[in-house]
């Protein structure tokens, strides 16, 4: 068994608001669960209303597997059409077992 782990940083220069922030936040872990069968939440700076960080995970009996979902859910949330913008991508794929 696998686990492949992303971390998706997003940059909202614009926002002046924690509510703005919680709404792209909401609307994007919404969007990303309704398409793939993964684990979205918001894992860092929860109160920095500029930055988002989002942290992704993905059970799989096979790694490669693991990290081809993780890459398509990264290309998803470019195609987004959200206030925000991705400025880091972190992956990983651990063996659990």
């Amino acid at each position: 068994m696998f686990v492949a782990c992303l971390r998706l940083t997003l940059a909202m220069p614009e926002n002046d608001s924690l509510k703005g922030k919680r709404a792209v936040v909401r609307r994007l872990r919404d969007r990303v669960r309704q398409r793939f069968p993964v684990a979205v939440a918001e894992v860092e700076t929860h109160d920095d209303r500029r930055r988002i960080t989002i942290g992704v995970a993905c059970v799989s009996n096979d790694a490669a597997h693991g990290h081809a979902v993780l890459m398509s859910i990264r290309d998803f949330v470019e195609d987004l059409a959200l206030d925000a913008e991705l400025r880091d991508v972190e992956t990983e794929v651990v063996q659990a077992f």
